[in-house]
């Protein structure tokens, strides 16, 4: 398992009519999920989604922040920024700058 990890910071559009990363703003993921937000629904299906996107098991993938709200934050454990914009499909020209 690689060393580290990295908070990646989300909005979730939750009843999507499918499944996507629709983009980036502001340094903030913007992903569409097909679950409504009810019951944590949309945070199991955020990490479902996440899981398979990253292909890391959900079991580090952990939600740090935003249980009740659109905005999170999901540490990944194991990762480091670029590579989870990279898998996630965004372009290093659209990723936030790092943080000292």
């Amino acid at each position: 398992m690689t060393a580290g990890s990295f908070v990646l910071a989300v909005r979730v559009q939750p009843r999507s009519s499918k499944e996507a990363v629709s983009g980036i703003t502001e340094g903030v993921v913007r992903i569409r999920l097909t679950a409504p937000p009810v019951e944590g629904k949309a945070n199991e299906a955020l990490l479902g989604f996440l899981s398979k996107r990253l292909g890391v098991p959900k079991g580090r993938l952990e939600l740090v922040a935003g249980d009740h709200g659109r905005n999170k934050l999901i540490r990944v454990h194991g990762l480091v920024g670029v590579e989870v914009y990279a898998r996630l499909g965004i372009e290093a020209a659209l990723m936030p700058p790092a943080r000292p």
